[in-house]
């Protein structure tokens, strides 16, 4: 359990520093150039890091439904909405909304069962958690900006 805790950790520090750097590429070039970009070095390295590790059994594929197969393709609309919503809101902001609705999904996904997922039950502790979020992200944005400003000044 500890290792998937870290795991998962490490992954959300990930996401925030790729998301900052997409940011970065992206004031470069345009929104698809830097999906592309992302999405081929991602490719290259995963190819790299497969033939590495894994060998021959790299290409060894189990049956799984056709669908599964486009989950690459997510991750264009993954990149470019990222970008996109830093590039509109911030780099906090849109991490945050991103990182909830994550959250959110994966609740509702687990609660339904869907994508062959073992049916988790939505619980009353599981529903004030995603209100909570929710008055997370409310409080996190439209915070006093007046206040904000005179609290900065006075620092100055």
């Amino acid at each position: 359990m500890m290792t998937g805790i870290l795991l998962a950790l490490m992954a959300g520090m990930f996401v925030s520093v790729q998301t900052l750097f997409n940011n970065k590429v992206n004031m470069a070039v345009h929104s698809q150039s830097t999906t592309a970009l992302v999405l081929g070095m991602g490719f290259i390295a995963s190819l790299g890091m497969g033939l590495l590790f894994e060998g021959a059994d790299l290409l060894s594929w189990k049956p799984m439904p056709i669908w599964f197969w486009f989950s690459g393709l997510l991750g264009l609309g993954v990149v470019n909405c990222v970008v996109r919503g830093v590039r509109l809101l911030g780099p906090s902001y849109a991490t945050t909304i991103v990182m909830a609705s994550q959250l959110l999904c994966a609740l509702w996904w687990d609660s339904a069962g869907w994508f062959g997922l073992e049916q988790v039950p939505f619980t009353w502790q599981k529903a004030i958690g995603g209100v909570a979020l929710i008055a997370g992200i409310l409080l996190f944005k439209f915070k006093p900006k007046e206040r904000h400003r005179q609290m900065r000044h006075q620092l100055t």
